[in-house]
């Protein structure tokens, strides 16, 4: 419903400029652009003149160095996909790219604001920013080369192995993802796109035929790149390396994305693989792989009961690892069916869970082992009742309670009458110091233990004695009897209302 023209239309899908729609409509019509005042040409298209001119002197290069080439090919690239990417080589040559740039009347100032070179100490002249890297152009929506990302050829402690243009007026790294140019119409086509960490993964992706890939460059991904991606599709895969640093950078980027409304899901890559190792194989083993997805949350849980460890460390593990992406779950249906799974697969209680939850939702979806933190799934197994009982053996022990146990006794006197009661004078002392310790750590001061037994432990009392009353109900049910069923239908709205307190 939105009004204007085929080039306003270019505009708002692709996220480009005029002159950026201008190029891809007439790149799809077989028409050559020619602009031809070079004087009167923007300072803007006047730099993007510069990293096209630099990204064919780089091509040239590469075509001329044999042991560039050979090393280049050497990691699975087909000549085609070099001559499709416009990848290149910088030679170890201090100023060879700056010579020729000048050479094409090209100034030190237009150089320095694409980062192309660098200033020299001691008034000596500038000099090339790559040297003796394979040259991978990075690329804008409208497929103009922005900026460059370069790899050591020959291995140097004193170098970073990619190194990447700074932003620029043209280039934005939190705005703009490597490979997109060409990936977004298969993003569009197929409704989701692949996530890889570097640029011979994507190029090597595209190679093998999976060409809705895009990379991060090696640069941190943003909100930003992920509304860019969001705008082709709303799922997405993830697939950065199986070490400590991909992990990171995958834990990461999942929950910008869930926060964002994206389903995410990640690849389970072989160990000690990275994309590039898989396609080198084959191209089939590559999408195969990519057939086996899972969804984030899903992933982190079979990966820690996979673990087979025990119930406590369990228990710490989901609050820390698995917690904190269902709380950046902006939909509070996919809340509540991770928060089943986790009970069904685990045997903790369900509302254990989401109290749990709840403590990484009000810890802005981070954790912590310490005071009252500590994870209620930590001793879940225990019933509500089991805890009260706890609770009110604790503070009768106690020189100076924090609660006066004859407050407590009303209360649970409220909830379950003498009988509920007389059960939990009547727990073994022995039984129960096995969780006073928890309980104390958890509990420690007097508004923390006032506060939580108001307003969710009593709450959760009640549920349980709501759910027995209904089990001794439902024989009676069972035969029909309708005041059996109306009582079990209003200890179910019951229960309801009360889990509904707790979570708010």
């Amino acid at each position: 419903g939105k009004g204007g023209d085929m080039f306003s239309f270019v505009q708002d899908i692709e996220g480009t400029d005029f002159k950026g729609s201008l190029v891809i409509l007439a790149e799809r019509a077989g028409i050559t652009l020619e602009f031809e005042n070079a004087e009167a040409t923007s300072e803007r298209q006047r730099l993007y003149d510069v990293m096209q001119k630099s990204m064919e002197f780089y091509e040239k290069l590469l075509s001329e160095n044999q042991d560039a080439l050979t090393y280049i090919r050497g990691r699975g690239l087909s000549d085609e996909t070099l001559s499709e990417w416009h990848i290149g080589y910088a030679p170890n040559d201090w100023r060879i790219a700056r010579s020729h740039l000048i050479s094409q009347k090209i100034t030190d100032k237009e150089m320095s604001a694409v980062g192309l070179i660098k200033k020299a100490d001691g008034g000596k002249e500038p000099y090339d920013t790559f040297r003796d890297r394979i040259m991978f152009p990075i690329f804008d929506t409208s497929g103009r080369c922005v900026a460059f990302s370069g790899r050591l050829v020959q291995p140097n402690d004193q170098a970073p192995k990619y190194l990447n243009s700074p932003d620029t007026e043209l280039f934005k790294k939190s705005d703009i993802l490597y490979g997109l140019h060409k990936a977004k119409t298969a993003i569009r086509r197929k409704d989701y796109s692949i996530l890889v960490e570097g640029q011979m993964d994507l190029v090597l992706s595209h190679q093998a035929g999976v060409n809705n890939t895009v990379a991060s460059s090696g640069t941190a991904i943003t909100e930003l790149h992920l509304k860019r991606l969001r705008q082709l599709s709303n799922r997405i895969v993830i697939s950065f390396d199986s070490d400590e640093a991909g992990f990171k950078a995958a834990n990461r980027t999942a929950q910008i994305a869930l926060s964002m409304g994206m389903e995410v899901k990640v690849v389970l890559m072989p160990e000690g693989k990275d994309p590039a190792d898989v396609i080198n194989e084959s191209s089939d083993s590559w999408k195969e792989v990519l057939k086996h997805t899972r969804h984030i949350i899903d992933f982190y849980i079979d990966r820690l009961l996979a673990r087979g460890i025990d119930r406590r460390s369990l228990a710490k593990e989901i609050s820390k690892y698995v917690l904190p992406y269902i709380a950046g779950l902006s939909s509070d249906i996919e809340k509540s069916h991770f928060v089943e799974r986790i009970a069904t697969e685990t045997g903790f209680r369900e509302d254990a869970v989401w109290e749990d939850l709840k403590k990484v939702e009000r810890l802005g979806g981070s954790t912590t082992d310490s005071g009252r933190e500590v994870s209620v799934l930590e001793f879940s197994s225990e019933t509500p009742e089991q805890r009260i009982a706890a609770i009110y053996y604790w503070q009768k022990n106690m020189k100076d309670p924090y609660v006066d146990s004859a407050d407590m006794e009303n209360k649970i006197i409220e909830i379950g009458g003498d009988k509920l009661l007389k059960r939990i004078r009547d727990y073994d002392s022995e039984a129960l110091n096995k969780t006073l310790f928890e309980i104390e750590e958890k509990y420690g001061t007097k508004d923390v233990l006032v506060t939580e037994l108001d307003k969710e432990l009593y709450k959760r009392l009640e549920i349980q004695i709501l759910k027995e009353k209904n089990d001794n109900l439902e024989p009676s049910r069972l035969k029909g009897d309708e005041e059996a069923m109306s009582e079990i239908f209003s200890n179910k709205k019951r229960i309801e209302e009360i889990q509904a307190l707790i979570r708010t």
